[in-house]
């Protein structure tokens, strides 16, 4: 792939990109955005290449399925020349930024899936970049497409989202406006009318909205709902659901093994500690793809990845080769399950260093037989974590949190609980409620 036209000059945002090199106080953060999650082994090698030869040798998956290469010095043009070659870029620099769309790591395989989301998800994106119109939209505007998966993040809130289910044997996508699908939908549309719709919600967007509203819930909090539907309908035919609501399936999918829709195969997932793999780990990740999968990886909005398309007798070895790797793969595995923003050894904003904060409550808490889902953020701004996890540690101080609980009647990391606590105080009490008769 031949690098894109620079005739327009990168946009000024803190969001880093392939091509624009984001500063950070252990070097430059380069983000390699993967259509729909996937990236094949090849170029995971490449990945994992260019993070040792031209950085510090750290990846990150982030919440969002794609890669991140932390500690960037000088080499910042031989960096991205090789992602480029690798056909991991945009087409052109201008699209870089708009390729904000997150399916189900699962998607085509997925046994619960109603529709495979790939071919409309190539159309989407084929539009974002190649429309000039919606370079305008922030780097942080987001679309979510679901096809019914059983892994499936629905508590990423999206500028817009659309779900698939089925009313009266004709399948129909269901769509919401700055939310998650398990809310009420706005409205409906037809399977082949999905595209028409992302594209009448980003053009009545970008028609609508002030410079200064980047965000879906910003013009929402001047428009009505029922004003946007009602001048969406003019473009594109919309029904009213009043009886669906998308149901998240309670297990945890994207550690382990699973079986996928084509019998004999299944996918195995993996977890790299807090988020972060170096590069012999995933050139390891990658030939276990190319020896016993289809030769792809896929990353998830868990910070994890997976492995498809495994034939079901050579799960355990491969789960096996992984764990040797240092990925986990078990759910019971306290560290699977928490969550932690690069901390102050990487980001001067941070107020504690949350990576190791994090690894020591996980042993804590494993000592006590816990596996929590716990979010560690050194600031408010919640990096590492899209939605509302269900304990939020907010770093006040080196090596001490506030501690909150997820409440859907509060706003942001939900109910403070308390105040100013060691780690090890945040494990007795974490321990001391989940013994609790009366706790939720």
């Amino acid at each position: 792939m031949s690098a894109p036209q620079t005739s327009n000059p990168l946009r000024p945002t803190a969001c880093p990109g392939l091509l624009r090199i984001v500063r950070a106080l252990d070097g430059g953060i380069c983000r390699v955005k993967l259509t729909g999650g996937a990236i094949s082994a090849r170029q995971a090698v490449v990945v994992a290449d260019a993070a040792e030869r031209h950085a510090g040798g750290v990846i990150e998956a982030t919440n969002r399925a794609n890669l991140q290469i932390r500690g960037i010095g000088s080499e910042q043009s031989a960096l991205i020349d090789s992602l480029l070659a690798a056909d991991l870029g945009p087409r052109n620099a201008a699209s870089d930024d708009v390729r904000n769309l997150m399916l189900s790591p699962a998607a085509g395989i997925d046994r619960q899936r109603l529709i495979d989301t790939r071919p409309l998800a190539g159309q989407i994106l084929a539009t974002l970049q190649g429309d000039e119109r919606f370079h305008d939209l922030s780097a942080k505007f987001a679309v979510q497409l679901d096809g019914g998966e059983a892994l499936a993040m629905l508590e990423h809130p999206h500028d817009l989202w659309l779900s698939t289910f089925a009313r009266e044997g004709e399948l129909r996508l269901a769509f919401g406006l700055a939310g998650c699908p398990t809310e009420a939908p706005a409205g409906s549309v037809a399977l082949e009318d999905g595209h028409a719709l992302v594209v009448a919600v980003l053009e009545l967007f970008l028609e609508l909205a002030r410079p200064e509203q980047t965000r879906m819930r910003h013009l929402l909090a001047e428009q009505t709902l029922e004003n946007l539907r009602v001048r969406l309908s003019e473009r594109v035919s919309i029904q009213a659901v009043t009886d669906w609501r998308r149901i998240a399936d309670p297990g945890v999918l994207h550690i382990g093994a699973h079986s996928q829709s084509e019998t004999g195969l299944a996918y195995v997932g993996a977890v790299p500690p807090l988020g972060r793999l170096d590069p012999a780990t995933l050139r390891g990740a990658a030939q276990l793809a190319e020896t016993f999968g289809d030769g792809t990886l896929r990353l998830t909005p868990w910070q994890s990845l997976l492995l498809p398309n495994i034939p079901e007798e050579h799960c355990v070895q491969v789960i096996q080769r992984l764990e040797q790797l240092g990925l986990l793969c078990h759910a019971d595995q306290a560290l699977t399950r928490m969550i932690a923003c690069t901390g102050s050894n990487g980001c001067g904003k941070s107020s504690a260093e949350t990576k190791g904060d994090a690894l020591q409550l996980a042993a804590l808490l494993h000592r006590h037989g816990l596996a929590l889902s716990v979010h560690l953020s050194g600031c408010p701004r919640s990096c590492a974590a899209a939605h509302t996890a269900p304990a939020t540690l907010l770093a006040v101080a080196p090596g001490h949190y506030d501690l909150y609980f997820r409440d859907a009647a509060q706003a942001g990391f939900g109910t403070l609980h308390a105040r100013n606590l060691t780690i090890e105080a945040v494990a007795a009490l974490l321990d001391a409620r989940s013994r609790s008769p009366f706790d939720a």
